[in-house]
Formats: C-alpha cells, structure tokens, sequence
C-alpha cells in the first residue's frame, strides 16, 4: 500500500480510501465490520463516511446515522481508532426540521457533535462540507469550522463537488480572516466524466489541495455488469439510489469506454472495474479515490487494482474514446447525475 499525503497537511493516507456510505444500510453491520477489518489488514487508513449515510433508498427518513454507528463501534471494539484516518461530512437534511440542513454554523456545530457520538470518539480527523451552498456566506461557514478545529473536535475540513471557483473564493476568505483553510475536495471523477481535468484537478496542484474522488468506476457501471439493452439488476445501485436514470447514463458513447475496457482487461489478465479504478488512482493530481464496497469480494477486487500498470499506449487507447476534459454521462458539477429527494427537500447529488 503507497502512502500519500493529503494536501498540504502532514497527514498520509492509503491509496484508496474505503468508502462506507453501504454499512449500515445495504451492508449489515456485521459484513461492514469484517470489511472495514480486511480494509485495515490490507493498510487502508482511510474510512470516509457522512451523517445521512446508512439510510433506507426506499425511505431516506430511515437510517440515516447508521453507517457512523457502525464504523464508530468497529472501531472501538477493534481498538483502531487511532490508526486510521476517519473522515465524514454534513450539509444534508438529517429531519424535517428547516434548519437541520445546509452549511450554516448551527447546523454544522449540531451535526459535528452527533457524529463524534455516533463514531464513538473525541475528534474527527476531516470534516467535510458534503455539498456547496449559494445561499450561505461562505465566510459562516469557514468561521464554525475553524471554531471546531481550535477547540480539538476536528482537525482538518474539507468539500465535496466544489467547484474551482468555490473553493478559491473559500481560500481567500481564509486568508482575508486567518482561518483554518480547506485541504481537500471531493469531486465526482471517471472515465465516463473527466471534465474536473479542466479546472478542478489543476487548480487543486497549484494549491496543494487533495482530491479524493468519488464514483470513480461510475456508480458500479464500468464493472460491466449492466449489460447493453438489458433490464437494471435487482439490487443494483441504479435499482436502489439512481433508478430511472438508465436511458441518461446508459448511452452508446458509455458503452463504447466500457468495451474498450474490456478489450484491455482482458490483456491485462484483470477485471474492467480493476482496470477502471487503477487509470483513476494513476492519474495526475489525485490522491485516493474512494471506494464503496457492498461486500468483502468487492473491496478484494478493488485492492487488486493497485497491482495493474498502464502504459502510455493504455493511456492513448482510453484517451481516444474518453477524451480528456470531456463527459460521456455528467457527473461532476451542478448538471450532475440527479436530483436525489433528500427528506422534504430536493438536492443535487
């Protein structure tokens, strides 16, 4: 397992960075916990979680708040805390209530303590922003997390599908009013989107800013199991978290990157999902891509795909059907894969 660092910190994460919005939820608590156990023999010191994750797809209302539970108690009851790297984010609604969402210092002051219960600990080591918000100073924003940072309950804060511009006007508030600044983003990045190449991703080297991508095998769709002009399978996450956005994500164009895939994981003596995964860990200015398990299997296929080299010519290949800065389906950015109903109100995802 390689080490990098996250941003500017001195702080060095694995690789991949175990994902673990399906615990709690579509993964059992004792699955998770047997994952989270292999993802820490394996090296992995990276857990990325939120407050809504864990929730029923078929009832946001239910669930949210499990996937922390459970990483907080496998962690106490393994006695790992200190060796890993936990990070979780807020800004979704957590009730009904009008003021139990967004990036406002009271919400995010509420929901940083109810999270440090949940994941049974004193700090949290990244606390993330888990969407931007046009209707809050970000200047509030930045004041309540620097609030949490100096009085020891966080220790880094970070964003989630931020835009360039976003994150530097939030940089130079920072500076402005000397407070703690972000150190890392999370941007929706794979070969089906690559268009965080264009500004994101070079903006984040010239800053020191980590980028963690998320989604970076599209939603499960470059692993190949959704096969062209068939019915979605049962269980899938386009059957729980994205149904009805088959006609949107499943195009020609989409198909065409997956079949090139295939062609070359079959040389390479490897899986499309693998193959998918290392192009985005071995890309330029990306410091851990985060993946979502379901099952021990999954996180097994997924460590192997630190072993895959891609050559120039590989490259070359991919670039010629995903061209770089482009996007087949979007996810990245405010046109991006849907509207997901989060409690009464609707979010872009």
């Amino acid at each position: 397992m390689k080490y990098i660092a996250l941003g500017r910190t001195g702080v060095k994460v694995s690789q991949l960075c175990l994902g673990c919005m399906n615990f709690g939820g579509r993964t059992d608590e004792a699955e998770a916990a047997e994952i989270i156990h292999y993802a820490l023999d394996a090296e992995i010191n990276f857990l990325d979680t939120a407050n809504v994750y864990g929730h029923d797809p078929a009832d946001f209302s239910q669930g949210r708040g499990r996937s922390e539970e459970v990483v907080g108690k496998t962690l106490r009851q393994n006695n790992t805390r200190s060796k890993v790297v936990l990070a979780t984010k807020a800004y979704f609604p957590m009730s009904d209530d009008v003021n139990a969402q967004g990036s406002s210092r009271r919400h995010l002051i509420e929901q940083c303590e109810a999270s440090l219960k949940r994941l049974q600990t004193d700090y949290i080591d990244l606390f993330q922003l888990h969407h931007p918000s046009n209707d809050i100073p970000i200047d509030e924003t930045l004041r309540a997390l620097d609030d949490l940072i100096r009085c020891g309950k966080v220790r880094y804060i970070g964003t989630s599908s931020f835009s360039a511009w976003q994150i530097m006007e939030s940089l130079w508030v920072s500076k402005e009013y000397h407070l703690n600044r972000f150190v890392c983003e999370q941007p929706a990045y794979n070969l089906l989107d690559r268009r965080a190449e264009r500004e994101l991703i070079p903006m984040a080297q010239t800053y020191d800013i980590a980028i963690i991508p998320w989604s970076p095998t599209a939603g499960g769709f470059l692993t190949g199991k959704y096969p062209q002009n068939s019915p979605v399978p049962a269980d899938s996450r386009y059957d729980k978290f994205w149904k009805g956005l088959e006609q949107r994500h499943f195009s020609d164009t989409a198909f065409a990157i997956l079949d090139l895939l295939v062609e070359l994981s079959r040389e390479k003596g490897c899986t499309p999902y693998q193959l998918a995964l290392a192009w985005c860990t071995q890309q330029p200015g990306i410091t851990s891509p985060i993946i979502g398990p379901r099952t021990r299997q999954h996180l097994e296929d997924s460590l192997n795909a630190l072993n895959i080299q891609l050559t120039v010519e590989d490259l070359a290949r991919i670039d010629a059907v995903a061209p770089p800065g482009r996007a087949t389906v979007p996810y990245y950015g405010y046109d991006g894969m849907a509207w997901v109903k989060w409690g009464p109100h609707k979010f872009r995802w």
